[in-house]
């Protein structure tokens, strides 16, 4: 019994591997050429113009004030913790775009399935007009209806104690204390730990048939953690209450006008495309899921909640990375509105140093690095609730 022997390499023209190769090795030469060139007259030009280049100036002072920041930043710092604090900016506008977004364009796509007919045309209505708005638009008339139309601090409305609403933005209550970090900490492990006590109920529940609660379990380590992480920080915790002091109020938190504006247009245009992805994903599940769901007992909300949603989501989750992608790249149109994200900070700092090529690189690194992120998270949850074809 003869043995196939697969044939080796023939460098030989007629051979369709050996032409791949070097058409390969060809188009990578010319990519190379092109590359040198551009990055060796970029270099030429700067040299010339006495432009100095390299990264060296992220090490000093920055020298301008950021309106806001999550982390502590002074104009004394360096270039790069003001371009941390941008990146900072942008990453919580985005994340907290993204779950209000999602929340918001589930219940508006659910509406629009809706039999009652006044539900169903307003959520129509609605999805319509906002995704045909341009987001730059939104984001002005969010911003306008702020400033324009809320009074000034000494005239704040003052819906609730220690909270007021001003078109210098919302100022309320917040603690503080070096024990605030740690009930932070216990409320995040409590919800990791929440959702493993989740897992292993339902894997039960699967094996055995037994239901047990877990809302019992949930409230109990969302009561014993934060309090645990209370003492373990010493017990140091107060409230701040804003005050008005001259033109503006002091102590509390607060919510800029302009992050106001930013979450407020990013929501409602990217729910409005969230919700025709919720409305297509469910039409895209069979009729007769809903009625098997309905012979067993399951109301209209439970079949939705239990049957429905659960195969929709294998089919919403690709259009939606797309939406998530969008939304975080939006962002970057708080620059046109004040917000200090990334792209404005950039701004700053090569309007100041001069060195624009590095500027457009880091906001390049920046955004290119958060967008592979959200892609591999989304690909990984896509992958997790597939189905596993026998």
């Amino acid at each position: 019994m003869k043995k196939n022997k697969s044939k080796g390499l023939a460098f030989s023209w007629s051979d369709p591997t050996f032409r791949s190769i070097v058409y390969q090795v060809i188009v990578l030469g010319l990519v190379a050429v092109g590359v040198w060139y551009l990055v060796s007259n970029t270099m030429h030009n700067l040299q010339v113009r006495n432009i100095r280049s390299g990264f060296d100036f992220l090490g000093r002072e920055a020298g301008f004030a950021i309106g806001e920041s999550l982390i502590d930043y002074s104009p004394t710092d360096t270039y790069w913790r003001a371009i941390l604090v941008g990146l900072l900016n942008t990453l919580y506008v985005s994340l907290a775009g993204i779950v209000l977004a999602t929340l918001l364009g589930v219940v508006v796509g659910v509406a629009r399935l809706s039999k009652n007919w006044l539900i169903a045309k307003l959520a129509a209505v609605y999805v319509e007009v906002l995704r045909n708005i341009p987001l730059l638009i939104q984001l002005f008339f969010w911003y306008a209806l702020i400033v324009e139309t809320l009074p000034g601090p000494r005239q704040a409305m003052h819906p609730v104690p220690g909270v007021f609403l001003s078109n210098r933005g919302l100022r309320f209550p917040a603690a503080q204390g070096e024990s605030l970090t740690w009930i932070v900490v216990g409320a995040v492990v409590a919800l990791l730990l929440t959702l493993a006590a989740g897992r292993y109920v339902r894997r039960r529940q699967i094996q055995t048939g037994t239901q047990t609660a877990l809302w019992p379990i949930g409230l109990a380590l969302f009561i014993l953690l934060p309090v645990a992480g209370f003492f373990f920080g010493g017990g140091q915790l107060a409230f701040s209450i804003p005050e008005l002091k001259g033109f503006n109020f002091a102590g509390g938190a607060s919510i800029s006008p302009e992050l106001t504006a930013l979450l407020s247009g990013l929501v409602i245009y990217t729910s409005a495309f969230v919700a025709e992805i919720v409305r297509s994903g469910i039409q895209a599940v069979p009729g007769g899921q809903w009625e098997a769901a309905g012979s067993v007992g399951l109301s209209r909300r439970r079949a939705l909640r239990l049957v429905v949603l659960p195969q929709a989501l294998r089919i919403m989750v690709p259009p939606l990375t797309s939406t998530y992608l969008n939304l975080m790249k939006n962002s970057s149109l708080a620059v046109a509105i004040g917000y200090p994200d990334i792209v404005s900070i950039i701004n700053t700092t090569l309007n100041q140093t001069g060195q624009a090529i590095e500027g457009i690189l880091i906001v390049m690194a920046a955004y290119l690095t958060v967008s592979l992120s959200i892609s591999l998270f989304m690909n990984w949850y896509n992958r997790r609730i597939a189905l596993v074809e026998r």
